[in-house]
């Protein structure tokens, strides 16, 4: 069976690897669920993996197949599973429940507190980008039919299902909370799905990002009735000097120094979610003495979110049946660099530097 794997630790390691053909035994009591891969999404983090900033190989293993947003369908079910079907559409959530804190638990290990985490493609589990691969069904989430040609997007839009959930929860100290203007900060994969979900609960958006429009991020949120600002020309702070403050801050540029613009461009009980995960030991220069005030007279917060949950990943599926009724299309456009088969996979880690991609994904098999 094919794969696209890395040596973790060795930079631009991608290559095509057989591994063996996966089999419902892998999974005790009868109930293993097989799954043939259709699409899996590739993202910075795919690109960072190759590049040996991190990532780590299943314990006793040299490789770690890569791949964490994964679509599929079930070619096989154990004679205990009556959650699934063969020919269901599905994907499978990414970090898995091994550690032994209350979180995992309770089956929720993106809020784990252990060190050691587990996460397809990504520490210690082989990740999707491959043939085939097989699960228990508390790690699979349904995906619909009519879905079937967005479904790779189930995950990236269940990380900014969390995010926003994350700042819901944050804010019922408030007891009444109305906001009423968000701003995203970077308009990639993740900030456009961001603004989705935002203008899909009725907030303006504002989406901050670093390239002059005309351009195809710029398009897509004005599409669904955000605003695209490129930092070029207006800052964020400039543009919370013109129009005001946010009530919500989503923070998903890869750039840490923008994590304390987006601190002050919080209105009063506002919440900033910070959602990037940024390696590396840059500094900046901040106004701290202002921020610390405002942060304490004005009741904001600031929170950061990782991975998701399953919960996260059925909201995604709800939210995208909602995006795809209201926005006819908007979905697909995301879609913009298939590529066609595990053997293209440097065209895929190429495509992934390519100006103007939104969505990079492997075509691994018919869907």
């Amino acid at each position: 069976m094919k794969a696209i794997a890395v040596i973790p630790g060795q930079a631009a390691s991608i290559h095509l690897t057989d591994l063996p053909e996966p089999s419902l035994d892998q999974v005790p009591g009868g109930r293993g669920v097989r799954v043939r891969v259709i699409r899996v999404g590739l993202d910075g983090t795919d690109k960072e993996i190759n590049a040996a900033e991190y990532g780590t190989a299943p314990e006793g293993e040299d490789i770690l197949v890569i791949g964490h947003e994964s679509f599929g369908v079930v070619a096989e079910v154990g004679p205990n599973v009556t959650e699934f079907s063969p020919g269901d559409y599905v994907v499978s959530r990414v970090r898995q429940a091994r550690g032994g804190s209350v979180y995992d638990l309770l089956d929720a290990p993106d809020l784990t507190t252990e060190d050691t985490y587990y996460e397809h493609g990504i520490s210690l589990v082989h990740g999707f980008l491959t043939e085939q691969f097989v699960e228990e069904p508390r790690m699979l989430v349904r995906v619909p039919a009519g879905l079937r040609h967005v479904g790779v997007l189930v995950e990236p839009t269940s990380v900014v299902e969390k995010a926003v959930a994350v700042a819901w929860e944050t804010q019922r100290r408030l007891k009444v909370w109305q906001p009423q203007r968000a701003a995203v900060l970077g308009a990639g994969t993740i900030g456009l799905l961001a603004a989705m979900l935002l203008r899909l609960r009725g907030l303006d958006v504002v989406a901050f990002a670093r390239t002059a429009p005309p351009n195809l991020n710029a398009d897509l949120a004005e599409a669904i009735g955000a605003r695209y600002v490129n930092t070029s020309e207006t800052t964020v702070l400039e543009e919370v000097a013109r129009n005001g403050p946010f009530d919500y801050v989503l923070e998903a540029t890869g750039y840490s120094p923008l994590a304390f613009d987006g601190m002050q461009a919080l209105a009063k009980n506002g919440v900033l979610v910070l959602s990037s995960v940024t390696g590396g030991s840059r500094t900046a220069e901040v106004p701290s003495d202002k921020i610390n005030l405002e942060f304490v007279l004005g009741n904001r917060a600031m929170v950061g979110t990782v991975n998701a949950n399953r919960e996260h990943f059925e909201a995604a599926v709800r939210d995208l049946a909602l995006a795809e009724a209201q926005w006819d299309g908007w979905l697909s456009r995301l879609l913009t660099h298939p590529i066609n088969g595990l053997e293209s996979y440097a065209q895929a880690m190429a495509a992934l530097d390519v100006k103007g991609a939104v969505k990079v994904f492997v075509e691994v098999s018919p869907g």
